[in-house]
């Protein structure tokens, strides 16, 4: 029976692509830079553009094979997509409002989709330099600032009450709803702000419990850091449900779901 693609990639080499367009980003984050506006009103800066092509680039020599979509790259009609057995689901730079802003909290996200799941993932946040890696049955690690690798093993934080992790830039009045629902049924709970993909890290690496996502996200901003979770030990629902969140959809926007 023939290997699968994911393990038959040497994720390390995956790594090394988003530690080059991290060094990229950077760049560009310690100087001055333009920010324009999408049509959605969502920013887009040169450091999106320079860390899209640095990754497409890479991605493309270690696998010749297997297609791509980016958020800063033309749509792919669903009628070619649904054909694909693989592909890499990229976000070269999630939370550009975290980057202009400069909070710091803003990650390099690639993701290798089998099908409708997510199979391998890299979420790297250059400022904090941690990296955060899984690929499907084989674990899900965290590369700390020193360089040493810890594993990841779906641990709850301690204590008596309740660690939320939501949106830095997107809150929203189901947020408000749930926290509400959430101070009725536990003595304690305390909200933990951040930004990008970080939420489900947080979850994963034990420093929160839950992340719900109760706003509009697209593939790319979810699926790296999807696996991330699951390999730890973590769900990612679709709100409400007990069904997986799912990829390659006709419609690249997820609904809303929960990580926990």
């Amino acid at each position: 029976m023939p290997l699968s693609k994911h393990t038959q990639i040497n994720v390390q080499d995956v790594i090394a692509i988003a530690r080059q367009a991290g060094r990229a980003v950077l760049d560009v984050y310690e100087r001055d830079f333009a920010v324009e506006y999408k049509s959605d009103d969502s920013p887009l800066t040169i450091a999106d553009r320079q860390s899209h092509d640095i990754i497409a680039a890479g991605l493309r020599r270690l696998t010749p094979d297997i297609p791509i979509v980016s958020e800063e790259a033309p749509a792919v009609p669903y009628d070619e997509r649904s054909t694909w057995e693989y592909f890499w689901l990229v976000d070269p730079l999630d939370g550009t409002k975290e980057f202009v802003a400069r909070t710091d909290e803003f990650t390099i996200n690639i993701a290798l989709i089998h099908r409708v799941e997510p199979v391998l993932g890299i979420v790297y946040p250059p400022v904090l330099n941690v990296l955060y890696y899984a690929v499907k049955d084989h674990g899900s690690f965290k590369i700390r600032q020193d360089g040493s690798v810890q594993q990841l093993d779906g641990a709850s934080p301690d204590g008596d009450e309740l660690i939320i992790v939501g949106s830095r830039s997107h809150h929203s009045p189901a947020m408000d709803e749930f926290l509400e629902q959430q101070k009725r049924l536990y003595d304690k709970v305390r909200f933990l702000s951040a930004g990008s993909a970080l939420k489900f890290c947080l979850v994963a690496d034990g420093q929160a419990h839950v992340y719900p996502r109760l706003a509009p996200t697209h593939e790319w901003d979810t699926a790296a850091a999807h696996v991330v979770a699951t390999e730890s030990g973590k769900k990612v629902l679709r709100y409400g449900s007990d069904q997986a969140l799912t990829y390659n959809k006709p419609d690249l926007l997820n609904p809303w779901f929960l990580c926990q």
